[in-house]
């Protein structure tokens, strides 16, 4: 090839790499100015249509499966134009403004309050998912800051953020040429939260690709080190379990402080906010299961999902029934992958499971998978949602099963995900409608009735049929004769808030009601985050033994003197090897323990 050739190529390369950055809308938050714990917003405009006269808020996310209705932390509302004179516009609903004259329009500036500390009535939105400012650090999720007008949510975008100096930055968006970060669309961003502050920082390689962690800790318990050398087999374990690692670069964002909310998934990144405590084995293995779970994210929805997840509405909220999908085969996988590599033995496995039956014996039983996703942002479908990562893994380990089984062992549910990551993409959908259809097309008839049954129905999930295929008995309920400490309740979390949810009558009678919130233990609130840590001995007192706690009901604090009652010691739920299994199960266990 000549040389002038190459040359023009270079030029065209180049001259195609300046274009492909450059942006229609153009957002710069100053957060040298931390006043009012708002975000101050600008957003320079090239040119706006009459198609574009409104200005559209976030009433959702992708993956928070919550109304959130944005605007209702949005003042000073402000379109200008080139000449910084008002344009008129009007609220016209809890997430839109009405640009009068959009043609005219040049900049757009706004204030927006975080939503960690601003007080509302309802649809509180989840920590994770939300925005902080303090004076060493802030947490930004694009859809809480930024806006877009109607019919630019795929325009090309830039942030240019003004920060102190000493503040590091983590986040999946790269720089462009003028070092601002730039998004390909507004879907990129919202898909590319941002912590900076006071952070801690640790990086590796998984296949050469880089994976960085970021840590915001308030009093510094917790390091990026410490999170990374708790992560490095995991890692390993997940890079093989996915066959191709399918991004090129991953960032965990960590934030440690007051209170533990959990994770959000994001294609590149996932963000995680926590309760700071020290970082005990137990704490530490804890965050690592969840890191699983989000990592593998990256497969699934990124990879794999319908159109309704491809062409996100964040005007109105609308659900995919492939819920299960997303969700529930993302934390079978996360425990999976770490059995599979040596990182959990196959007893604890089988504990995982016990728990995970346990937990759906809590909420109703026919409310189906596909009807939870479809309900999701509703106030009925919310008090189930959290049986997303009990029943929705317990069926996607039911479905790798009888996927082993027939195939002879040779092609599991986490081969065929990686062959649907391949015949899909993260910028191919499947049909929402149809994706049943087409899993079963390319795999065995068998699997049409299982969707039936187990996704769009809710019939009793078969675990001792499908787990004497792999040498393992399943026991709903083993006496052993021996008489044990009892609690006397149970705890759930069919809405976000730890609620006792089965009560024995000698609670009762000392006060305590069903649906009570669990407020406080030994003068300590209690979080999702500690409540076990705070639990930890409660089960291992002596019968009549009292216990003071507080409870929350109709928004009340009520103190209570409870006491330790006792029961016959039943076992639920259990999953134990069978010692006399068939040669044929033996085999086809050992082909549900390992990568094929």
């Amino acid at each position: 090839m000549c040389k002038n050739l190459l040359l023009s190529l270079f030029i065209i390369v180049i001259t195609f790499s300046s274009i492909a950055q450059k942006a229609d809308l153009n957002y710069s938050v100053n957060l040298n100015d931390r006043s009012n714990d708002t975000f101050k917003v600008t957003l320079k405009i090239n040119k706006l249509t009459e198609a574009n006269n409104i200005y559209q808020f976030a009433s959702t996310a992708p993956g928070t499966y919550q109304t959130m209705n944005i605007g209702r932390y949005v003042s000073n509302f402000k379109a200008l134009d080139k000449k910084g004179r008002e344009i008129p516009t009007e609220n016209i609903s809890v997430n839109q403004w009405k640009i009068s004259n959009p043609t005219k329009v040049k900049s757009i500036t706004y204030e927006i309050a975080e939503t960690w500390d601003t007080p509302v009535e309802e649809y509180m939105v989840y920590k994770m998912c939300g925005t902080s400012m303090e004076d060493d650090h802030v947490l930004m999720n694009a859809h809480c800051i930024f806006g877009f007008p109607s019919g630019m949510q795929n325009s090309p975008l830039t942030i240019d953020l003004s920060y102190p100096e000493t503040w590091k930055v983590g986040t999946a968006l790269n720089k462009n040429e003028a070092g601002v970060y730039y998004a390909k669309n507004y879907d990129f961003a919202v898909d590319s939260p941002i912590l900076l502050g006071r952070l801690t920082y640790a990086s590796t390689d998984l296949d050469g690709n880089p994976v960085e962690i970021y840590t915001y800790s308030k009093t510094d318990l917790i390091s990026s080190e410490m999170l990374l050398n708790s992560m490095k087999s995991m890692l390993t374990a997940a890079g093989e379990f996915m066959i191709d690692f399918p991004v090129d670069r991953y960032t965990f964002l960590y934030h440690f402080e007051d209170e533990g909310w959990g994770a959000w998934e994001h294609s590149y990144s996932s963000e995680y906010v926590q309760q700071e405590q020290p970082y005990t084995p137990e704490y530490a293995k804890g965050l690592t299961d969840m890191a699983a779970h989000e990592f593998f994210h990256v497969v699934t929805p990124l990879n794999i999902h319908s159109e309704i997840i491809q062409n996100f509405n964040f005007e109105t909220p609308t659900p995919s029934e492939h819920l299960w999908l997303y969700e529930g085969t993302t934390e079978w996988a996360a425990h999976m992958m770490q059995l599979r590599n040596g990182l959990t033995s196959l007893d604890d496995y089988l504990k995982t499971l016990q728990e995970k039956v346990e937990y759906d014996s809590y909420y109703d039983p026919n409310f189906s998978l596909s009807k939870l996703a479809l309900t999701s942002f509703t106030k009925e479908g919310n008090k189930e949602y959290g049986n997303i990562y009990a029943r929705g893994a317990l069926v996607a380990g039911l479905l790798d099963i009888k996927l082993l089984e027939l195939s002879g062992g040779k092609k599991g549910y986490r081969e065929y995900i990686y062959d649907l990551s391949k015949m899909y993409g993260p910028e191919k959908a499947f049909s929402e409608k149809g994706f049943f259809d087409e899993f079963t097309n390319m795999t065995y008839p068998e699997m049409g009735d299982f969707f039936n049954k187990y996704v769009k129905n809710a019939e009793p999930l078969p675990f001792e049929e499908y787990y004497k295929k792999i040498g393992i008995t399943y026991i709903p309920e083993i006496s052993t004769g021996q008489v044990i400490p009892d609690v006397g309740a149970h705890l759930g979390v069919p809405d976000g808030k730890i609620r006792f949810l089965q009560i024995r009558p000698e609670l009762e009678a000392a006060g305590l009601k069903a649906n009570d919130i669990f407020f406080k233990f030994k003068g300590r609130e209690i979080t999702l985050s500690n409540v076990n840590q705070l639990l930890s001995g409660v089960g291992t007192l002596v019968p009549g033994t009292e216990y003071n706690i507080t409870v929350l009901r109709d928004e009340k604090e009520i103190d209570l003197t409870l006491t330790i009652l006792s029961k016959p010691e039943i076992k639920k739920y259990v999953f134990e090897l069978n010692k006399d299994a068939s040669p044929e199960q033996l085999k086809l266990r050992e082909a549900w323990m390992k990568n094929q």
